[in-house]
């Protein structure tokens, strides 16, 4: 796993926070947010049934489209199609999926690992807009991760839950009851201190 700038658990007793860092570390692991978590910090309170976490995340780059991970012309001569020339294979399989969608099966075709072909009535207005398709958006896989991971982490029966995912930044409270407004500044009050933070486990 890559190391975390912060890496703090704070728990009533030592073992348990000990206990505890093992777990998210793990879930880190699983869910791969290593690259992605810069600092991290979570508090166990079980006396109030008290469930923080703040973290910051590190630049995770921007949408990309398919003319980030491919050549795209139109080719109007003998078949009308717009042809796509692979440059990164590992967004092929997105890529496909959202011109199957788009097109239907049956007007893709793939003569080679490297080449996807799209058979349209109009190539030279299909294949600007397929150039523009975005094929991958970190960002938004990145939400639907954290949100998987906090609840994976949150101790079993707590199922008030609160979260913000707001540029780098994500807080996320849970309970067995009611959540309080308190705890949820206290969230983001964690969360301030992790910004002035320089490094810490």
């Amino acid at each position: 796993m890559d190391a975390l700038e912060t890496f703090i658990v704070e728990a009533a007793i030592p073992s348990e926070a000990g206990f505890y860092k093992k777990i998210l570390e793990d879930n880190i692991s699983s869910l791969k947010l290593a690259p992605a978590i810069g600092r991290l910090k979570v508090i166990l309170r079980p006396e109030d049934s008290l469930f923080q976490m703040a973290l910051l995340l590190r630049d995770i780059g921007s949408a990309l489209t398919t003319a980030d991970i491919a050549k795209v012309e139109a080719k109007v001569a003998t078949e009308k199609e717009v042809r796509i020339s692979i440059k990164k294979e590992q967004y092929l399989p997105e890529l496909l999926r959202l011109l199957w969608k788009r097109y239907g099966k049956a007007n893709i075709k793939q003569p080679d690992r490297w080449t996807v072909a799209v058979v349209v009535e109009n190539p030279l207005k299909v294949a600007p807009f397929i150039e523009n398709l975005v094929v991958a958006d970190p960002r938004h896989t990145l939400h639907e991760n954290l949100v998987d991971f906090a609840i994976r982490v949150t101790p079993e029966g707590f199922r008030v839950r609160y979260h913000l995912f707001k540029g780098q930044k994500f807080v996320f409270v849970a309970s067995e009851d009611a959540l309080k407004k308190e705890w949820i500044e206290e969230a983001g009050k964690m969360l301030e201190a992790l910004e002035r933070t320089k490094g810490g486990v």
